[in-house]
């Protein structure tokens, strides 16, 4: 079905607070004069954070990005002397090179077909293989879905320690409640622009271990003890003052924001229902519970194939993403690192295709991208 250009549908539109949103908070830092160093907006957005969305449970502290917040977390935890970090190669890049600075070798395990995350199966077995050269495990709840912890948290407690990448995460709740609440491992979530709970640049880490959360705030501060002296590994990652007051001006929307994504998910959903996707080999990703979906993620039978649905969309004026493909053992900086066989992973890097999802989209948007995947 061909539709003319002239009015292209974007796969991501940013939408940040406005300057007038900020300017209270801006107003705050001209007042203190502090601008970084967990200064009072930064420990206001942590207070909130941990009482509105973990209960009051466990602790968390703010980083620069998310791929600091997965390397400190890393090296604040893994076994020492071990050599691999357990991960999916469905992910983005920096779940394996935030391995790699922490000087551990990425091991590539399959994923489910299903909800495209880790298979726990293949989890364990490797762990029972590799046995003490496994220095870490890295799940990643692939495209912010609420993954089942319950697996990660009893192989945390049996002295395996578990790093989730819940990059796209933040947010999502389960059948139990908020998704991680009190999981004794480290959960690291993401607030770059594009995702839904987008600040430009920062993260977030949240472990229900305080003490462990702790570790974190010292290394993300040069490893400074109470007298200012570097005491263990550390680096500068902490969040500017200016970071937090978009992240508290963010906080303030969130809600809102959550139920147009849901909004905008469902839409998709009656229409690919509609047009009889599934039945013409169209796969969605299995979700428990509720996620402020970044993009919608669909897998394309084998034809056309991923590649072949960006090309007519984009020929139709539509913008499609291809996340991730070429999966991370595909790539060249990680084609050396060992894996269990990936057969499922390599499936959907041929097939999964990310869509178009961002507040303000009509459902005459929708519409027309599904009339396009249903055409080809």
């Amino acid at each position: 079905m061909a539709h003319r250009t002239s009015n292209p549908i974007p796969f991501l539109r940013p939408s940040l607070p406005r300057a007038h949103e900020l300017l209270p908070y801006l107003e705050e830092i001209d007042r203190s004069h502090v601008y970084s160093n967990f200064g009072p907006l930064n420990q206001r957005f942590e207070s909130r954070v941990l009482a509105e969305y973990f209960d009051g449970r466990g602790a968390v502290v703010t980083v620069n990005n998310a791929t600091i917040g997965l390397m400190t977390a890393l090296r604040m935890c893994l076994r020492p002397g071990a050599r691999y970090a357990l991960m999916p190669s469905f992910t983005f890049a920096a779940t394996p090179l935030a391995a790699l600075w922490c000087g551990l070798e990425p091991y590539f395990i399959d994923v489910r077909p299903d909800d495209w995350c880790l298979n726990e199966q293949i989890v364990t077995q490797t762990v029972q293989d590799l046995g003490e050269q496994v220095a870490a495990v890295v799940p990643y709840a692939c495209f912010g879905s609420a993954l089942n912890l319950d697996f990660y948290a009893d192989l945390h407690r049996r002295s395996v320690p578990v790093v989730v990448d819940a990059a796209a995460s933040f947010g999502a709740t389960t059948a139990a409640g908020r998704f991680g609440l009190g999981f004794p491992g480290a959960i690291v979530f993401s607030f770059h622009a594009t995702k839904s709970f987008g600040i430009g640049e920062g993260g977030l880490v949240y472990s229900g271990d305080a003490g462990f959360v702790a570790q974190v705030r010292r290394a993300i501060n040069f490893g400074f003890d109470d007298n200012r002296a570097c005491s263990l590994p550390g680096l500068n990652g902490k969040l500017s003052e200016y970071s937090a007051a978009m992240a508290l001006a963010v906080l303030d929307a969130f809600p809102d924001k959550c139920r147009m994504r849901q909004q905008i998910e469902d839409g998709y959903a009656a229409a690919f229902a509609a047009h009889g996707l599934a039945a013409a080999g169209w796969t969605l990703q299995r979700r428990d519970g509720q996620v402020a979906m970044q993009f919608m993620p669909i897998a394309t039978p084998d034809r056309p194939g991923n590649t072949a649905a960006v090309e007519a969309l984009g020929r139709a004026g539509i913008q499609a993403r291809t996340y991730f493909a070429p999966a991370c053992h595909q790539q060249q900086q990680f084609a050396h690192c060992p894996s269990t066989p990936l057969p499922v992973t390599e499936r959907l890097a041929r097939t999964i295709l990310s869509l178009p999802l961002w507040e303000g989209m009509a459902t005459d948007d929708i519409e027309r991208i599904v009339q396009e995947l249903a055409a080809l």
